[in-house]
């Protein structure tokens, strides 16, 4: 797989316009955006040529619309825009533009190029890095997809301020993840970190570390078949979390389902491998302050270790999760027993009251 060009900067139009003109042989260009970006910032942008050329395509907004009607009405734009296959697609939006944006890219005409310009802070640490694409199907998130980079990711933190305070803590709920996977002065540091009160330039370094954390990872492993599970870690839980609010039509944003996620794993480390019980305390605290709690009793068990065994992660309908000795001390491919996980969960939901 070929390797993201990772560009940070917030002068994002003059940014933008230089990446376009480094990829070759361009036809045409196409904006995808969703109503929210479509009003938000694409007139933020207007000094781009890149962008004022470019036909744009607007989808809803939500995670609803990471479906497969939505993403057959993109592929429906791009072929009455007469796209081929030196057209490109600009992503312009957060983790459901990027990540639906790249599938529609990679699939149209068997693949074309893209650019992601990821606006939320979930979508730049997380979704827009790293070159996984792909919708939800059927209530299971990212179900359908491809591994497909980007020719290039612009990170910047220009169209934060536009973010409501729970979009910017989901985002901060995966560089929490990437800090955990790195070591215990990197947790600290985000823990201590102020989102009440945004340092923008402080932010944008601690971004471009976590974005380093992530980038690294995938470069050892693209594909996704050994370290690369690192990145799992909160995301088998997570997403168990995230697919059964959706099938109760009260959708849970990404990152707080996945920072519930964090501490159920956590657990499940403490159980498991020991990992130090300070440390998951003090995890399990900041989490609920930021996050508060999963909407879950156990009445909900069974369902969420249904979704658990039909997570991608699982090979022969087992549980299977990333855990951690201590930060930064990994154990991939973890087969967790129901009475462990629900074990877990009870915990978890003791921590959180």
């Amino acid at each position: 797989m070929e390797r993201q060009q990772l560009i940070f900067s917030n002068s994002v139009a003059a940014a933008l316009d230089g990446a376009v003109a480094a990829i070759n042989g361009v036809s045409s260009r196409f904006v995808l955006v969703d109503s929210n970006t479509e009003r938000l910032v694409l007139p933020r942008l207007g000094a781009s040529q890149a962008i004022a050329g470019a036909r744009v395509i607007t989808i809803p907004a939500g995670d609803e619309a990471k479906c497969l009607d939505t993403l057959a009405a993109v592929w429906n734009e791009l072929q009455d825009g007469g796209a081929t296959r030196s057209s490109l697609l600009i992503n312009l939006g957060g983790g459901v533009v990027t990540d639906l944006g790249g599938f529609a890219a990679a699939s149209f005409k068997r693949g074309i190029r893209f650019i992601n310009v990821p606006t939320t802070l979930l979508a730049a640490v997380d979704a827009a890095v790293g070159g996984k694409t792909g919708i939800n199907y059927r209530g299971m998130k990212n179900e359908i997809g491809a591994f497909a980079p980007a020719c290039a990711v612009l990170l910047s933190t220009i169209f934060f301020d536009s973010l409501p305070a729970t979009e910017l803590r989901s985002g901060f709920a995966e560089m929490i993840k990437h800090a955990m996977l790195t070591g215990e002065r990197d947790v600290d540091a985000l823990l201590d970190f102020d989102l009440a009160a945004i340092d923008n330039e402080r932010l944008l370094l601690l971004l471009r570390d976590s974005v380093a954390v992530k980038r690294r990872i995938v470069d050892e492993d693209p594909l996704e078949q050994g370290i690369r599970r690192a990145l799992n870690l909160g995301h088998t839980a997570g997403h168990a979390f995230e697919s059964l609010a959706l099938e109760r039509h009260r959708p849970v944003p990404h990152g707080y389902a996945v920072a519930w996620g964090l501490v159920v794993e956590t657990v499940l480390s403490h159980l498991k491998l020991q990992f130090p019980s300070d440390a998951l305390y003090r995890l399990a605290s900041a989490i609920k302050e930021l996050y508060g709690c999963a909407p879950v009793t156990c009445d909900d068990y069974p369902q969420l270790l249904h979704l658990m065994r039909h997570d991608k992660k699982s090979r022969h309908g087992e549980i299977n999760c990333t855990l951690l000795r201590n930060y930064g001390d990994i154990a991939i491919d973890n087969a967790i027993d129901d009475d462990t996980l629900s074990a877990a969960l009870d915990i978890y939901r003791d921590l959180s009251e």
